[in-house]
């Protein structure tokens, strides 16, 4: 029963036409995505954004016998599948309204939990930007063992990232631009071998896609809406880089760019994000861990809870403090909303007023935790 309902999860990201945003509303409004392969094609023309053509696409279902591919390699391969309703597809992505409806992973990685990191840049990396990459994470280590470091797998600083990280200890996940059954370029694959047992890699196509220029555009919205911070090391005055930047600051995510000398064809790019307030310039790992407050805190001192001081807490607000005391480091507004089963309307309405009454603190990316 599993399988036969993965069957038609994969196969609407198949049907020509239909994007990750209008599959979403298309099976918000007939109720579940095994209901739009089966409902009539005269309802479905109906439907906003469908219509004649789309409808007739939708009910021939010629779809679904890829999908059943689809479902032997995962299987044979031991691939994670991730459908957009899912608890476990990463809540970071899931708030970003053209995120893929499914994600393939391979390896050994929770997508929830720890402090993402995307960390991208030029592929004709300098010494120079290889060493601020290696320092950062190492540092990054240091202060939050809890890092989790998002790349793309690409020559230049992204395999430079994914290298640092395992030497770090630290969880990588490699965001591709192809199915799972390939890996580009070929040369890293011993680095992807490495990352399995501790981190992933991770793609939003089917196998036996290639890796396609404008795939690669695509996966770079991934890698931003994955990440509580994205930090440009290296880019020229265009690149994939400057995009996944672009991308951040649409999702609302941190940004932070190293600068360069302003004649450094390898710099241009993060010089304009800083220049242009589109990127937090950055000289250290200390810089992001003060400006996403993942400080660690003083050895020997001992917080004090301030919700004991309030005692004039309704039930609702009693529930929120409980959920958030699991959560140390601090909690997603989504992940918030799905673990009280609340709308986030309501949600972020009840934290604004446990802010002014000093309870709760809301950190940067939507974050929120107790007040220490």
């Amino acid at each position: 029963m599993q399988h036969e309902n993965l069957k038609y999860k994969i196969g609407i990201t198949l049907i020509k036409g239909i994007g990750n945003t209008l599959a979403k509303n298309l099976i918000a409004y007939v109720g579940s995505v095994e209901g739009v392969f089966m409902e009539k094609q005269a309802a479905l023309s109906k439907i906003p954004g469908i219509g004649e053509m789309l409808s007739k696409e939708i009910v021939s279902q010629n779809v679904l016998a890829r999908a059943e591919e689809e479902i032997e390699f995962v299987i044979k391969n031991k691939i994670q599948t991730y459908y957009y309703t899912d608890r476990d597809y990463p809540f970071r992505l899931k708030e970003c309204s053209d995120s893929p409806l499914m994600l393939f992973s391979k390896g050994n990685c929770d997508l929830n939990a720890g402090k993402f990191v995307g960390i991208v840049g030029t592929r004709n990396a300098t010494e120079v930007g290889k060493e601020n990459c290696k320092k950062l994470i190492f540092d990054l280590a240091a202060a939050q063992p809890n890092t989790v470091i998002v790349s793309g797998m690409a020559y230049g600083i992204d395999i430079c990232a994914h290298k640092a990280a395992l030497d770090a200890g630290l969880t990588t996940i490699g965001v591709v631009g192809h199915g799972l059954d390939r890996l580009y370029p070929a040369a890293h694959r011993p680095t992807a071998v490495k990352m399995m047992p501790n981190g992933a890699l991770l793609t939003e196509y089917l196998s036996q896609t290639n890796p396609d220029r404008q795939n690669f555009v695509q996966r770079n919205r991934i890698i931003a809406g994955m990440s509580d911070a994205i930090v440009v090391v290296e880019s020229a005055a265009k690149g994939g880089a400057l995009i996944t930047a672009e991308v951040g600051n649409d999702y609302n995510r941190d940004v932070f760019a190293f600068p360069g000398r302003v004649n450094d064809e390898w710099s241009a790019g993060c010089n304009a994000l800083i220049k242009n307030n589109k990127a937090s310039l950055i000289e250290s790992a200390d810089d992001i861990l003060r400006f996403m407050n993942w400080e660690k805190q003083a050895a020997g001192v001992s917080p004090v809870i301030q919700t004991a001081l309030f005692l004039d807490l309704s039930d609702e607000e009693q529930e929120i403090v409980s959920t958030l005391r699991q959560y140390t480091d601090g909690v997603q507004l989504n992940e918030l909303s799905i673990q009280l089963a609340k709308p986030i309307s309501k949600l972020s309405s009840q934290l604004l007023e446990m802010e002014f009454k000093g309870v709760v603190k809301c950190l940067p990316g939507s974050m929120y935790r107790i007040v220490k």
